[in-house]
């Protein structure tokens, strides 16, 4: 077998190595979702851009059938996160959503007490529509990869419930 090998030109092996490097250094996965009332579906992808950060896209399906997208960032929330690390995911709200534990009008260490073991996302629709998310992880260690199950929630108030299996 070890001789075949030798006899596969060096660039192919090369480019092969580089693939597998590069792809590393990124993890990608899907969920799905729907709303409490099953009128609203959705679909999600993510990406991971750092072993506790990514980007995370929604594509959802609204009563009146109409599509619409959101995409923002999410961050995984570990003992070694900071209160400027989350920030941004303030920003579209300031001063305040209420409705969830520890979304006060500014980021505290309270929330990030409560999400560890948590990723949060901020994502941004049409419109200037807003979505936000937590999902509670089913292996912390493994990030995103793991998978996971939360919800998200619109503006409006309306919640999808949504899951992540394993990838």
């Amino acid at each position: 077998m070890i001789a075949n090998v030798s006899r596969v030109p060096r660039s192919i092996v090369l480019c092969m190595l580089v693939a597998t490097l590069a792809s590393g250094c990124k993890s990608t996965g899907l969920g799905e979702g729907q709303s409490p009332k099953g009128d609203v579906h959705a679909t999600f992808q993510w990406e991971s851009l750092t072993p506790t950060s990514g980007t995370l896209r929604a594509a959802l399906v609204t009563p009146n059938g109409a599509p619409e997208t959101y995409a923002g960032k999410f961050f995984q929330i570990t003992r070694e996160t900071t209160l400027e690390t989350v920030g941004p995911l303030w920003d579209p709200w300031y001063p305040a959503w209420g409705g969830w534990r520890y979304w006060g009008a500014e980021p505290e260490i309270a929330f990030l007490t409560h999400y560890t073991g948590h990723v949060v996302a901020n994502l941004a629709g049409p419109a200037n529509k807003r979505m936000r998310c937590e999902f509670q992880l089913v292996n912390a260690s493994a990030g995103m990869k793991g998978g996971g199950k939360g919800e998200c929630q619109l503006a409006s108030g309306e919640t999808i419930k949504a899951e992540f299996p394993p990838s």
